[in-house]
């Protein structure tokens, strides 16, 4: 329903429609039947949730997922800014399974910018967000999306985008290139940039997020965490991978039957965008 001004969705995909609350707690129930622990509540535009029912909202869904016995884990994906209000953040800290990772698409932090691609929020209100977010979870990872290049967009533009990068300091981001679509407003727009400066923007901000996150990765370095096992280990026989609340990844010794349990591990070391661990109740960590 928002339209932004670079984005196909909205024409391809039409307006907004809400699964019915009892279809998605139904499927949530049978998921944890067949023993599921987390569950991804997800959408083009999850913050608009029932808005097109009339009598529910993403919280409540989402506190309707939380009763599901058998269900661990809550994530939802990419946010709109403004809908991390006092009183979502305060629901949500009701909520221990909901994860500690919350996905706000940032896409410029330059008002001017923000304003042309039609976002309905500006820079400083989306940091307000983040604030709100680190405040109410010590522990929380939060990532984002960021368009290099849009047109129009300027040196001191850009500058502006990197300032709130600093500021919110991101555990990670998906940086993308601006590319035209073609029936959007944006790809009739003035002022296309010349693909030089779209790059040297872009490895710059690519840089600084990547040294942002290697500092913030270590943080837990030393703690024991839950791990939810997920897979064996693609790389290394005889390890299994999987994540924390926060959404970072975790490989430890183990086999096949852990996958699917949430586990005590020993993270003992941070290997730049992930962790090597062991489970708590072993020799290994005993040592440390």
């Amino acid at each position: 329903n928002r339209y932004c001004t670079y984005c196909i969705i909205p024409y391809a995909r039409g307006p907004i429609r809400s699964r019915k609350p009892e279809e998605v707690v139904e499927e949530v129930k049978k998921l944890a039947e067949n023993g599921f622990k987390e569950v991804v509540l997800t959408g083009i535009h999850v913050a608009s949730y029932g808005l097109d029912l009339g009598n529910i909202t993403l919280a409540d869904i989402i506190e309707k997922v939380h009763s599901v016995d058998g269900i661990e884990r809550i994530r939802f994906s990419s946010m709109e800014p403004l809908a991390i209000d006092n009183e979502f953040v305060a629901r949500m800290s009701k909520l221990p399974k909901v994860c500690d990772h919350y996905h706000l698409s940032l896409q410029s932090g330059c008002n001017r910018t923000l304003k042309r691609m039609n976002r309905k929020y500006n820079a400083e209100q989306y940091a307000e967000a983040c604030e709100r977010l680190r405040n109410a979870f010590p522990n929380v990872a939060i990532t984002t999306d960021i368009i290099v290049g849009f047109p129009g967009e300027t040196e001191e533009d850009f500058l502006e985008t990197m300032d709130v990068v600093r500021q919110v300091e991101y555990d990670s981001a998906f940086t993308f290139i601006y590319s035209k679509r073609t029936g959007t407003p944006a790809a009739k727009m003035e002022n296309q940039i010349p693909e030089d400066v779209i790059k040297d923007r872009f490895d710059r901000l690519l840089k600084l997020v990547q040294d942002i996150s290697a500092k913030k990765a270590g943080a837990l370095t030393g703690s024991v965490q839950d791990v939810l096992v997920e897979e064996l280990d693609e790389q290394q026989e005889g390890l299994v991978t999987g994540r924390l609340s926060n959404n970072s990844v975790v490989h430890l010794p183990g086999d096949v039957s852990m996958i699917g349990t949430i586990v005590p591990v020993h993270l003992k070391e941070c290997k730049g965008f992930y962790y090597m661990g062991c489970l708590l109740y072993t020799s290994d960590a005993a040592d440390e």
